[in-house]
């Protein structure tokens, strides 16, 4: 008697909600039906294919890579690790106007910045501006938590292992050389500068860091990373912010600044460049090379001819498995209509 009461109130309420008796739409599909509908979503397929491929082939890129593997490359004597603040110049012309706005990448290949352990390696209340976690640092950065018994701010790897090459673009101009301006505002994503990461509320801010060391690699500490503009430090500092979100794939790029003012407005002119590169991250210890990469966009973003493809792809099977569904068709079914 007290089993089938337990399993009355254990029993769904008999409606139609929870007996699944609810009325629904069951297309039934049809040929008439089917194959047309193939064909017209192949054919929107196709054309959004053809117009992001165009539109893909019409982004201008340039592609210069320093690593310095070469014995002829200018940057080979920056890659013995002994040297300390190497500097070589990469010499590239463009035979065009490169169209505005510009925007200035370095990338890295065989980097693999989805490493679980790397990842997991930063102390987010830290990253926050919580002054007890500079003090003592979260367990999770380990191995970057102290550095001579001094607490490491930020800590852990990623912060650690911060890219740190700098660039300056000069145009040859009659023999001299003009530098074009880089503009490295509003580089990171918006949430990370407002949201995500804090700087401690203390002025001036070399206060906050007071007792703790910056991280082993770094060559200045975080409240000094940028001498020029004494807002661009810390924990919000746009060079920073860009490291610290991490790539999915082992070969990335990453911002570094935009070409958008004074006479480059509308884009890099023809003529010849020198990039002036201050050599400072080494790559060669996991086979990995750098390089920069000029780029502009287009309504679609930068340029990928693989999106386009894929939908010329997707889009002429659907068009072909409607061709032969409307044979099978036609063998199969009209007979037995006559």
């Amino acid at each position: 008697m007290v089993k089938e009461e337990k399993e009355t109130t254990n029993r769904p309420d008999n409606t139609a909600f929870t007996q699944q008796r609810l009325p629904a739409w069951q297309p039934m599909l049809s040929a008439g039906i089917v194959i047309p509908g193939f064909v017209v979503i192949g054919l929107a397929f196709i054309g959004i294919g053809v117009a992001l491929f165009v539109t893909s082939q019409s982004i201008q890129v340039k592609e210069l890579d320093y690593t310095g593997v070469e014995q002829n490359s200018p940057c080979f004597k920056c890659t013995n690790l002994s040297t300390r603040n190497c500097e070589c110049n990469l010499d590239f012309s463009l035979d065009k106007l490169f169209e505005g706005p510009v925007f200035f990448y370095y990338g890295l290949t065989n980097y693999f910045q989805n490493y679980r352990s790397y990842g997991a390696s930063k102390d987010d209340n830290q990253l926050y501006g919580d002054l007890t976690y500079f003090e003592s640092p979260s367990n999770s950065c380990a191995p970057y938590i102290y550095d001579n018994n001094k607490p490491i701010v930020p800590c852990g790897s990623i912060a650690n292992s911060m890219f740190n090459d700098t660039f300056k673009l000069y145009q040859i101009v009659n023999g001299a050389q003009k530098e074009v301006p880089l503009d490295g505002k509003g580089i990171a994503w918006w949430t990370d500068y407002n949201v995500k990461y804090r700087n401690p509320n203390i002025t001036p801010l070399r206060n906050a860091f007071n007792g703790t060391t910056k991280p082993v690699f770094w060559p200045r500490p975080a409240y000094e990373l940028d001498t020029s503009d004494p807002n661009n430090n810390g924990f919000i500092n746009q060079d920073f912010l860009v490291w610290m979100r991490r790539a999915a794939l082992p070969n990335f790029r990453k911002l570094y600044r935009r070409i958008t003012e004074g006479d480059y407005e509308a884009g890099l002119p023809a003529g010849n460049y020198t990039l002036r590169i201050s050599y400072n991250y080494p790559v060669l210890s996991f086979d990995g090379r750098k390089k920069v990469v000029l780029s502009n966009v287009s309504w679609m973003g930068g340029k990928n001819d693989f999106l386009g493809i894929a939908y010329l792809v997707i889009g002429s099977l659907c068009v072909f498995m409607s061709i032969v569904m409307l044979i099978v068709y036609a063998k199969f079914k009209f007979p037995e209509e006559e």
